[in-house]
């Protein structure tokens, strides 16, 4: 109304519009008058951002025990006072308002990731890994780490404790029916993984999210991180940075190389972000940078171990490392289920670095069955490195319905399985049974599933197994010239200085209140705050700027890609000269790469004590053992064979009805499930012959199991025709009377609910 009433010249004004030529053009000037006041109030503010970045880093500095967890905590165990100490802790992470947990279901403990960078991660944010076990009824642990870690502690002697933590927490809950779950995040699974393995009587299901286990593997064209250690030679420089360090590896090394993966992150997309949007972006920036920018420190030892050993040995998943005690870190020996958590956008844990061990292990389907191990596996299409553990959108998914299915994975079969997540909205049956937001469906996999990933050829594992036998040769001939005259110079102040004077940390102090220069930061800050003028959303000038940050970012992402295919192209050229192969003793057109586990005589004798064993088993039993065998012939005749958490619901449902259920735990469920389902695998017909041996001749008890045969069965939605047949088998095989209504139903697990 008020435009309408204006004479035509001040409308136009109003509007941001004149004449030239007589054509109406942008009022350019205001627009640029604009901008430059919004950039100008969004530069001052970013400035003091940075300024508060670098005063919490200071202060997370300062702190004894630094975290960022935001959960309150109680300490339950220091790790600090066992027979072999180290700078470990296990907490108690008290419950929220309004969450409530329950002592009978089985705990969860979250191992914090010690690659560099601080504690605290998997608890960040209350939408977090913590924060969705709590929502799920179960009590939470953490294990943390100081910032210095105890003198002469070893990767050894922290799996020995994470051993004790595991044991300490299973004896704070006797009722839970169930061992605890592990979560291990980044370089905390492997270290959980080969604690369970040296340990596999004292673990329950353990959940890697983003954990390299097989260190070679990748893809050509990607994954260059995995040949940093060629080009520095081996792990000497590990050595002389530790000895630098007066026995002390600094982790802020360890994050700046996560840095220079992407730069254009690093350089720019990150601080743009902050630039850009400093309004809505600033607190998000500085809770995650208090935990980025706090880097902590590593014994020399533990380093060149991890570098040695895991980097570029490649030992984990060959069975290559051996504990002081003689102990044979085998991963084969762990019996509790392995769910790893990884995905395509992940540039420093590759799917091939998650999933690639299996195939070191297992030769075939039918190996990996046999071992005994269950392994489950989800795939993200998108989400980067850290993304998997600190993700908002990620805990309230695929780590929210790991919490809440993990009793179900507990049970699954031996073998390999995918996890499948589908919106609840888009279930047609059963929707009722679904307990959170999406419907989990476990399906079966083989390990050609696996290989279709892509990964190293026989070329590929030579070049790796060159760098590792070169790496041994420079290690020791570093540490028998230059190493002693290093360790000689170097003093405990002097390397406190040099890590003092790292670039990683001095970005932080130069842009803090310890830089008088910034002084007058803070005050013009707030005034900037008190008379915002954000410029609108459509300004020219504003897009502008867009097009100018997406060009340096191509640029820096082309000169990374440059760099890269550099990196690759040296490293594959000099590790694959058949010369420098010949030369370190490895056999150029051999197999000497290949780093699958020895055959162990008694391993596999006790496999085979166990199969006779399981043969002789097949008559035995009752009608439990008889529904169990039954269902998952049934569900064998589905084309992914695996499990759907509304079948899985559905046995809760009957257990709370059933009398002789109510008494069956977990575990014992779980031994009757891969009982049953190897039976099957080993003589399916014998198997099926046999159920009604297992019946007895109480017809209404036939008729009560199969009733809860069809209820489970049809849970899951409507059945293909081959478990249909299945299904008509198996009732003529009961041969059941008519059902009796309300009676209790044998078929039972017990799930914690």
């Amino acid at each position: 109304m008020e435009t309408a009433s204006m004479p035509a010249g001040a409308a136009r004004r109003r509007q941001g519009l004149s004449l030239a030529d007589g054509w109406p053009v942008p009022d350019l000037a205001r627009q640029a008058q604009d901008y430059w006041i919004d950039a100008g109030q969004r530069w001052l503010l970013f400035l003091d951002t940075l300024r508060r970045r670098g005063n919490a880093q200071a202060e997370q500095a300062a702190r004894k025990a630094p975290n960022v967890l935001s959960f309150a905590y109680e300490l339950v165990a220091d790790g600090r006072g066992f027979e072999r100490p180290v700078n470990y802790g296990l907490v108690r992470i008290v419950p929220p308002d309004g969450v409530a947990v329950d002592p009978g279901k089985r705990p969860f403990i979250v191992f914090d990731p010690r690659a560099g960078h601080g504690p605290g991660i998997g608890g960040m944010k209350h939408d977090s890994e913590i924060g969705v076990v709590l929502r799920a009824g179960h009590p939470c642990y953490f294990v943390g780490f100081l910032p210095d870690p105890v003198p002469g502690q070893t990767v050894e002697d922290v799996c020995r404790a994470e051993a004790v933590f595991v044991e300490t927490v299973t004896a704070l809950h006797p009722q839970a029916d169930g061992k605890p779950c592990l979560i291990g995040n980044c370089q905390a699974g492997w270290q959980i993984m080969m604690m369970a393995a040296t340990h596999p009587e004292a673990t329950g299901p353990v959940l890697l999210a983003g954990a390299p286990l097989s260190y070679w593997a990748g893809v050509h064209g990607r994954n260059p991180l995995r040949y940093l250690g060629g080009l520095l030679g081996g792990t000497w420089l590990t050595a002389l940075a530790g000895d630098l360090g007066a026995g002390i590896f600094d982790g802020a090394a360890l994050v700046a190389n996560f840095e220079r993966m992407n730069p254009a992150n690093t350089l720019w997309k990150k601080n743009y972000t902050v630039f850009s949007r400093v309004d809505s972006e600033t607190e998000r920036f500085l809770e995650f940078e208090t935990w980025w920018g706090s880097p902590v420190l590593l014994n020399a030892a533990e380093m060149q171990f991890i570098a040695d050993e895991l980097f570029i040995g490649n030992k984990l998943s060959s069975g290559g490392i051996v504990f002081s005690d003689g102990a044979r870190v085998d991963l084969r020996a762990i019996t509790a289920p392995i769910i790893v958590f990884c995905s395509q956008g992940d540039d420093i844990t590759p799917p091939q670095q998650a999933l690639g061990w299996i195939l070191d292990l297992y030769g075939t389907d039918r190996e990996l069955i046999a071992g005994g191990q269950t392994i489950v596996y989800a795939l993200h299409q998108s989400i980067g490195h850290l993304g998997i553990f600190v993700s908002a959108k990620v805990a309230t998914k695929e780590h929210d319905e790991f919490a809440r299915t993990m009793d179900l994975i507990d049970v699954l079969p031996p073998g390999l399985y995918e996890a499948v997540f589908t919106g609840k909205s888009g279930v047609a049956d059963h929707p009722e049974l679904v307990s959170g937001d999406h419907l989990v469906r476990f399906e079966r996999r083989r390990l050609d599933d696996i290989r279709a990933l892509g990964g190293n050829d026989a070329a590929d594992d030579r070049r790796f197994a060159t760098l590792a036998r070169l790496s041994e040769a420079n290690l020791a001939l570093y540490r028998s010239t230059l190493g002693p005259l290093v360790k000689g110079l170097a003093t405990p102040e002097g390397a406190a200085w040099l890590r003092h004077l790292h670039p990683y940390r001095q970005r932080f102090a130069a842009f803090s209140d310890r830089n008088p220069l910034l002084a007058p930061v803070a005050g013009l800050a707030e005034a900037v705050r008190a008379h915002r003028r954000p410029t609108a959303p459509d300004n020219p000038f504003l897009a502008a700027q867009e097009a100018v940050s997406a060009g340096i970012v191509q640029t820096l992402d082309t000169l990374r890609d440059l760099r890269d295919h550099a990196t690759e192209t040296l490293f594959l050229a000099v590790y694959g000269a058949p010369l420098l192969q010949a030369l370190v003793g490895l056999d150029p057109s051999g197999t000497d790469g290949a780093h699958r586990p020895a055959t162990e005589p008694a391993r596999e004798a006790a496999i085979a004590a166990a199969v006779a064993e399981l043969r002789a088993r097949a008559t035995r039993g009752g009608p439990i053992e008889a529904g169990l065998r039954a269902l998952l012939y049934v569900g064998l005749g589905r084309p992914r064979f695996g499990a759907d958490e509304r079948g899985f619901a559905m046995l809760r449902r009957i257990r709370r009805d059933s009398v002789t259920g109510r008494d069956l735990s977990l575990a014992r469920f779980k031994a009757m499930v891969r009982e049953q389902y190897l039976l099957l695998l080993l003589d399916e017909e014998r198997a099926m012959a046999a159920l009604p041996t297992l019946l007895g001749d109480d017809a209404g008890q036939r008729a009560r199991t199969l009733d809860a045969i069809r209820r489970v069965a049809a849970a899951s939605g409507a059945l293909p025709e081959e478990a249909k047949r299945r299904l008509e088998r198996v009732e003529a095989l009961f041969a059941p009377a008519a059902a009796t209504p309300g009676a209790p139903l044998p078929i039972q697990a017990e799930t914690g609910a």
